[in-house]
């Protein structure tokens, strides 16, 4: 089963800055891609972990000394690597979405393509499954749903055909439910982002994205740098803002001498975004926005 493909490969590491004896975060192990890049620049007293959710990503484990998985979601990020005896690093990656192999082992119900139960979790030990989520759901909370997470046009009348045909069980049943709404000229896009809306709920991705963005400057070292790929605009806004002011709905605060006060200085004035070449060969890449960032000197030492 294929995994997903490392997007921007060697940009997103060379935005690392690695040191041969440095200390780093993968916080989306995934297929191990990005992982084994950086092995592959780090020196013998160089470290790395890892974090995925994920029980299928064990199997994906380099054999190499200088690597340790945590079996976690990094909101516990702080938390997971005190555990490890490890206080500061000098460099974070982030690589957010779903992954290849998520989307196309069929039985998880992420993918559209395959009729499967109502899962998508990314840990399917822990929380509500999509089947919950719709069942259990109001009105109003799925229309916030659809609204907040899927961005999706009229969000009341999906949330009454939701309503109308619980509970639903499968994929394809929610399919069903929704598919007379979806636009004449898009219709799988408005589908899929109905499904989009649902897993960001399950799996509260935009939370633990805020969580792990906040223990960043915590962890950093002095200018040390955190590095995230983003496929949608919600995620995207959120670093994109935080990196620019300290704070996600974007707002910025100045000194008495008109400085921003904010813990991270961007280093991507603009996302930087795959070439061509690479979304022809890895088509999933085509919607990826890569931003970076330093840790300011002296941010909540």
């Amino acid at each position: 089963m294929s995994y997903h493909k490392p997007v921007l490969l060697k940009e997103s590491v060379d935005l690392l800055a690695i040191k041969a004896d440095g200390i780093y975060v993968d916080v989306t192990f995934g297929g191990g891609g990005h992982s084994r890049e950086i092995l592959s620049r780090l020196g013998e007293e160089g470290k790395l972990f890892a974090f995925d959710q994920d029980p299928d990503a064990k199997n994906n484990i380099p054999n190499d000394p200088r690597f340790t998985l945590i079996s976690s979601n990094f909101r516990y990020l702080q938390k997971m690597l005190r555990m490890q005896g490890i206080t500061s690093v000098d460099a974070i990656l982030g690589d957010f979405g779903i992954s290849s192999h998520q989307i196309d082992e069929g039985e998880r119900g992420f993918s559209l393509r395959y009729d499967a139960a109502l899962d998508m979790r990314m840990n399917r030990n822990k929380g509500r499954s999509a089947a919950d989520v719709l069942n259990q759901s109001d009105e109003t909370e799925l229309i916030r749903i659809l609204k907040q997470y899927g961005e999706i046009p009229r969000p009341h009348l999906a949330a009454r055909a939701i309503i109308s045909k619980q509970p639903l069980e499968s994929t394809f049943q929610l399919k069903a439910a929704i598919e007379n709404l979806a636009p004449r000229n898009k219709p799988g896009q408005y589908i899929a982002q109905v499904f989009q809306a649902i897993r960001i709920e399950v799996n509260e991705e935009l939370k633990v994205i805020e969580e792990l963005l906040e223990q960043s400057t915590a962890v950093l070292k002095d200018h040390g740098r955190i590095v995230c790929i983003s496929y949608h605009s919600l995620e995207d806004r959120l670093v994109k803002n935080y990196f620019r002011g300290g704070h996600f709905d974007g707002s910025m605060e100045k000194d008495f001498y008109g400085n921003l006060i904010r813990p991270l200085e961007p280093i991507t004035r603009k996302p930087l975004i795959p070439s061509d070449e690479e979304i022809s060969i890895n088509p999933r890449a085509r919607s990826a926005k890569m931003r970076a960032a330093e840790k300011i000197i002296g941010e909540n030492d």
